[in-house]
């Protein structure tokens, strides 16, 4: 079953198209990873999933309806971002208890022991927590709720590496125990991918790829060695990244369409054959251009 069915979706602001053309479709009980560089859309995407903004063209389906203005959607999802705000009259213990009684799922034990690990105080005001702290507390509200429609826009911001490291722990054990739908948008994807079960990259508004986690760790394979001797391997391959390294030495990002044969006769002439981290991987895809920071300071 599809929670999220999205196609050819489109978002204007004030003349400006922030989302372009977008298809995809998102599954019942599946982690995805939301991924894509600043200004890429994905806020702008989460929340019009969310319902908190509406589409401008396009068809888009959360739980089978139009999200915006929907009183299901609303009920069945939460949306966790560092802009959250609260009524500056009710400290951490009064949101909390808030929480459960509009949450249908809400785990109230759940919350009080993460409150609890995390440090707070119950009687802290929300505006007045650090900016890692915020987060930190936003997150225990989207845990805690076990909304069937999870999504953490950017949910780590401010937190300290021991906290980030915490958190996709609890992520994981938690809906291990309480399977849901779940969108988490992240700049860290080498922090995440290991509690990921699909990647949703886009770029510049725009859709580029949406896979397996397991198979965009195989998307493609890293080639290093003497340039006329790439070239010639890569001859007819899709070339994602390449860099130089001196003279007549090149490093080559390619799509992984070569067989262990290919690979193994690549190897026998003396170039590299490299495994790459998905964070560069996607970084590669998004770039502009082929050789990234490298082309500004090309003399060709």
């Amino acid at each position: 079953m599809n929670v999220i069915e999205c196609q050819g979706l489109s978002k204007y602001f004030q003349g400006t198209q922030a989302l372009k053309d977008l298809t995809f479709t998102i599954e019942e009980n599946k982690i995805t990873g939301l991924i894509g560089r600043n200004g890429a859309g994905k806020t702008t995407l989460l929340k019009i999933i969310a319902g908190f903004y509406q589409k401008s063209t396009g068809e888009l389906k959360v739980f089978s309806e139009d999200p915006f203005n929907s009183l299901k959607v609303s009920a069945n999802t939460i949306f966790i971002d560092e802009n959250m705000s609260f009524s500056p009259g009710l400290n951490l213990r009064d949101i909390l208890v808030s929480a459960g009684n509009f949450y249908e799922n809400w785990d109230a034990e759940l919350a009080n022991r993460l409150f609890e690990y995390f440090g707070f105080d119950e009687k802290q005001l929300h505006h007045r927590l650090s900016k890692g702290m915020k987060s930190t507390f936003n997150s225990i509200l989207g845990l805690a709720a076990r909304c069937p429609l999870t999504i953490f826009d950017e949910p780590t911001t401010g937190m300290d590496a021991a906290v980030r490291k915490d958190f996709y722990r609890a992520v994981l054990k938690d809906y291990l125990q309480f399977p849901r739908t779940m969108i988490l948008s992240s700049h860290l994807l080498n922090e995440i991918e290991e509690i990921l079960e699909d990647i949703l990259l886009i770029n510049q508004g725009e859709n580029f790829l949406q896979m397996a986690v397991a198979d965009l760790r195989e998307y493609a394979v890293g080639l290093r060695g003497k340039t006329e001797k790439l070239e010639e391997v890569t001859k007819h391959k899709k070339i994602i990244h390449k860099e130089t390294f001196g003279i007549g030495d090149s490093f080559m990002v390619v799509e992984n369409d070569f067989t262990q044969g290919d690979l193994n006769q690549i190897r026998m002439m003396g170039i590299d054959v490299s495994s790459i981290a998905t964070t560069d991987l996607c970084i590669f895809l998004t770039a502009k251009n082929q050789g990234g920071i490298d082309d500004v300071f090309s003399r060709n």
